[in-house]
């Protein structure tokens, strides 16, 4: 079953460099780093399903898992893309890290922003889909503003509540044109309780990575160092005095740290930051 993806494309020429962003955002969430992330590298921003133009996800559970990274590809193949770079942050950085595990020979390169490899124990990851079932439940009742009302005052985003109002509102405007349905098919589809343990394989995956976390998310910065421990071929990098969104509280960092990853080499042996292990 195809799924519509809506993207923006940017450059010329099949994409070399495609940007996932996290739940509750949009393509329009790069926009502001779109200058200086990857110039003159052609790349295409994509809205996730059930997120800013792209369809709802039809399917639950697995299904919808591999459907979702199926419609991704999809997007590959119409704009004539091979092997590519692939930018995620949050949901976008855990459907980054299963592209690169599925489809094996579609990503190149990965730079996974507080992302994780999902959670090791079945009990868990069940505990995670009723929560999610819930959760998706609540929107559809309650309609996206008392979400968002909601989700907005999270720990996690304490820094992006401390960024310019212009911005935070820019922000906020993006997660209201959310729609009820595409937010719950998305928690069913592709939340963490559905997404399949990675973390032992992590250590055959032989691509490149960058993890990106702000400091002050302990959280994330722990599971990014885990999972440096655990991959062959790692760099982490993170962020003083940021939180969740590096790409939005550090962008100017957060752009150079990509941009010097892109621009490097394609590795032959194993790159790790010494303090990622620690």
């Amino acid at each position: 079953m195809e799924m519509k993806i809506a993207y923006d494309r940017s450059g010329q020429g099949p994409p070399s460099l495609v940007l996932l962003h996290g739940f509750t955002g949009s393509r329009a969430a790069w926009s502001h780093l779109r200058s200086v992330l990857a110039p003159g590298i052609a790349s295409v921003a994509v809205d996730l399903p059930g997120h800013g133009q792209s369809e709802p996800c039809a399917l639950s559970g697995p299904e919808g898992f591999a459907q979702t990274l199926a419609a991704l590809v999809g997007v590959l193949d119409e704009l004539g893309a091979g092997a590519v770079d692939v930018l995620g942050y949050s949901q976008g950085a855990r459907l980054a890290l299963a592209l690169a595990i599925e489809w094996p020979g579609r990503v190149r390169r990965l730079i996974l922003e507080s992302g994780t490899a999902g959670l090791k124990r079945s009990r868990d990851r069940t505990v995670r889909r009723r929560r999610d079932e819930a959760l998706a439940a609540e929107i559809e009742l309650h309609g996206i503003e008392a979400f968002v009302d909601r989700w907005e005052a999270l720990p996690l985003f304490a820094g992006v509540r401390r960024l310019a109002p212009e911005l935070v509102r820019s922000v906020r405007a993006a997660r209201l044109e959310c729609s009820e349905q595409g937010l719950a098919s998305s928690l069913r589809s592709v939340g963490l309780g559905v997404q399949p343990d990675y973390w032992p394989l992590l250590p055959g995956l032989r691509t490149p990575t960058l993890l990106l976390t702000g400091r002050r998310d302990r959280k994330f910065t722990g599971i990014a160092k885990a999972m440096a421990g655990e991959l062959p071929m790692a760099w982490f990098r993170g962020f003083e005095g940021v939180w969740h969104a590096p790409h939005l509280e550090a962008p100017d960092r957060f752009a150079d740290e990509v941009m010097a990853f892109l621009g490097a080499p394609l590795l032959e042996a194993p790159l790790f930051d010494a303090e990622a292990v620690a």
